[in-house]
């Protein structure tokens, strides 16, 4: 009844933000699904697979530092847009990366530089622009979350959009696979990638600032700004304020909290992403479309984080908690449960649903850890500088990504070459279960209680 008084045209908002970040991971996971057709068809290792997905990651990473000043400057609505326009593009150029590594290679070897094989060439090219795209979903998403949400909820929108991410993960086993084998993996790559163009549509008619968004009620837009402490405050968060320098930024060290949380576990969620149908392969013989129901149910289990995380720390703010401390309560119960990763080898003997489900466990602990870490950046900056906040954070976790996957690609070729690549993972899963203990004590050492930024 009380929502019915305020509006919800705010959800609105988080449901186009949802299926963008759907948008955003289906198109991200389609190279995971067809790797091992890739690598039977082009001859990679582990390390050549490696190179490709580092690309996409470090790529993302330096992106994500100008995304966020981008975002902040140009404004969520033609930010947002932008984004998702190149993001498509790369995606559907994966379906020419042999001409277009073909192309690349020529112009090297003319240089004297033509030693990366065609196909790798190609993708890496493919999978750049992918993530130099990409970069821009999650800085758009969490101002938009600002702009249209009050502090109280931001954690539950976050979740509910970030959701999407599950969902992406989720749709890609059930069609990638079957398209792939219906019509091959070049079409797979277009018809994936122009999807997200249908949502360009609806946020054009349905998005613009709060302020000026003649569809929602003057009470909802009370509601949003009433955590909003003056009009000083109100005036600090227009996107029109003068921006705040990188430099300025990284003498907090609540940027430096957020970016340390970011390395440490952004890569664990991406080495899930882009492994796992690799590790079946290995391990259990399983690709094609055997895989589907596997990380069907994983991916599914992912929800429960997503959207159970967004709600938790709100159990803590009930009970007198600043949003910040509530966070980071939760955070530390959510960061124990990947633990239950460490066990995923030594029972994975068994059957392959043992792994599945634990690692299921171990990811859907990430996306509740993910909704919790993007919302202590809007609790403490001004609205003015949280995209630029979570591009710094972003390179960090895309750095961390490069690196977990490097060391992946070169374990699992070292012990698949001693006969042994199961060792390979049980290191990888080692480092991923411990990840999250580890980012949270550095976290809280950092900014030990809720200090909110009021100097920019």
């Amino acid at each position: 009844m009380i929502e019915n008084k305020i509006g919800n045209y705010r959800w609105t908002i988080c449901a186009l933000l949802f299926f963008a970040t759907t948008v955003n991971y289906l198109d991200r996971q389609v190279l995971s699904l067809l790797a091992p057709m890739l690598e039977k068809e082009f001859n990679w290792t582990n390390s050549d697979y490696a190179n490709i997905t580092a690309a996409f990651q470090l790529i993302y990473a330096f992106s994500m530092l100008f995304a966020g000043r981008f975002i902040d400057k140009l404004g969520t609505k033609w930010g947002y847009a932008i984004a998702l326009i190149i993001w498509s593009g790369g995606a559907v150029l994966h379906a020419a990366a042999i001409p277009v590594g073909q192309g690349l290679s020529s112009l090297l070897a003319w240089a004297g530089l033509g030693l990366i094989p065609v196909s790798v060439l190609g993708f890496i090219v493919s999978r750049a622009v992918l993530g130099f795209g990409e970069s821009g979903n999650f800085p758009a998403a969490i101002k938009a979350t600002a702009e249209y949400f009050p502090k109280k909820e931001r954690s539950l929108a976050t979740g509910i959009f970030n959701s999407g991410a599950n969902i992406g993960a989720i749709l890609a086993p059930l069609t990638v696979p079957y398209i792939a084998a219906q019509w091959g993996w070049e079409t797979t790559f277009l018809i994936i990638g122009a999807i997200g163009l249908v949502w360009l549509f609806f946020w054009f008619i349905f998005y613009d600032k709060p302020e000026e968004q003649k569809r929602m009620s003057a009470t909802e837009l009370a509601y949003i700004n009433s955590d909003q402490q003056n009009e000083t405050e109100i005036k600090l968060d227009d996107e029109n304020a003068e921006k705040v320098s990188w430099f300025k930024l990284l003498g907090y060290k609540q940027t430096w909290a957020f970016a340390f949380g970011k390395f440490m576990t952004d890569g664990v969620w991406w080495f899930f992403l882009f492994w796992l149908p690799s590790y079946l392969k290995a391990q259990y013989q399983m690709e094609g479309t055997t895989i589907t129901l596997p990380l069907t149910i994983l991916y599914s289990m992912t929800m429960i984080g997503s959207v159970g995380g967004g709600w938790f720390p709100v159990y803590f703010m009930k009970k007198g908690y600043a949003p910040y401390d509530g966070r980071m309560k939760a955070m530390l119960i959510i960061a124990l449960f990947p633990l239950v990763v460490l066990a995923a080898q030594p029972l994975g003997h068994y059957t392959f649903w043992i792994p599945v489900i634990l690692i299921g466990i171990g990811a859907s602990a990430h996306q509740a850890w993910s909704a919790n870490i993007f919302t202590t950046v809007s609790d403490m900056f001004p609205k003015k500088s949280v995209g630029s906040v979570i591009g710094i954070g972003g390179m960090a976790g895309g750095l961390g990504g490069v690196t977990l996957s490097k060391i992946g690609g070169a374990l699992f070729d070292y012990y698949k070459g001693l006969g042994h690549i199961q060792t390979g993972y049980t290191i990888m899963f080692s480092i991923c279960a411990v990840a999250y203990l580890i980012a949270w004590v550095v976290m809280k050492a950092l900014v030990p209680k809720y200090t909110p930024i009021t100097d920019l």
